[in-house]
């Protein structure tokens, strides 16, 4: 891709694993509310996601968007997942329509589909012999209203596709920690990302070819019940790391996307 890359949301977490990754692979527009503390790539533009008028400038020759920026927190109250990831979201795909972008990349969540663990589920899903594996073609069941959130931003991508042929792949992040995943965590293991295989899935959705697609951002764990097939197939996701390579060391409790 030679027109540069547009990442809402740069400084954070899911942002410095793509950068640490690829940074070198592509020219990248970064973008987010604060300005930078340290090295970054590419130009960077300090603007609010709320903002149309800060986006549409930042969107303006840009081959693609990795869309991050967000409140990421599970408990966010109402006020701000409708501001930040809603209004938000609807802000950053409709200034890429307009500025005539030909893929997006939407952060979802884990947490869009939650309540697919019930009681009756957990834990025995969280481990290698349980049959389970949600693939995307589910219905979003959120957990929190984070989750709605997340899944408002599928179904908006889902409309800018529909109505504007704007190419959208959501990617539904798991436990992503660095260097190695939880300790003690049953769920942090069977939906751990790891920051080599998040740079690359990133990196695939940025390469492929796709219309409309929803798939699961994991590494390729024995534990799991996310399916990676759909990224695999489609996106060519060949992930490299298995949270149960990491079993009998230590390891910390890891934050979820």
């Amino acid at each position: 891709m030679d027109d540069p890359v547009l990442l809402t949301g740069a400084s954070g977490r899911v942002g410095q694993a793509i950068l640490g990754g690829i940074a070198d692979d592509y020219e990248w527009r970064l973008l987010d509310r604060e300005p930078p503390t340290g090295d970054h790539p590419g130009e960077y533009v300090v603007a609010d996601i709320t903002d149309y008028d800060e986006v549409r400038a930042a969107m303006e020759g840009v081959g693609a968007v990795i869309h991050l920026a967000g409140d990421p927190r599970p408990e966010a109250p109402w006020s701000s997942v409708l501001e930040n990831n809603i209004d938000g979201a609807k802000t950053v795909y409709e200034a890429a329509v307009d500025a005539g972008v030909e893929k997006f990349v939407f952060a979802s969540s884990n947490h869009a589909v939650g309540a697919y663990e019930t009681d009756e589920r957990t834990p025995e899903m969280y481990r290698d012999h349980h049959e389970l594996r949600l693939d995307g073609t589910e219905l979003p069941r959120p957990t929190n209203l984070y989750g709605v959130s997340k899944a408002t931003g599928e179904v908006l991508g889902r409309y800018y596709h529909d109505e504007h042929d704007l190419d959208v792949v959501c990617v539904r992040i798991g436990n992503l920690t660095e260097g190695h995943p939880p300790i003690d965590y049953e769920r942090g293991q069977a939906m751990w990302l790891s920051y080599r295989d998040c740079a690359h899935l990133f990196d695939r959705c940025l390469r492929a070819d796709y219309d409309y697609e929803i798939v699961y951002g994991i590494s390729d764990n024995d534990r799991k019940y996310y399916s990676i097939d759909r990224a695999k197939d489609v996106l060519g996701y060949d992930p490299q790391d298995n949270s149960a390579h990491f079993e009998g060391e230590e390891r910390v409790h890891g934050p979820e996307a």
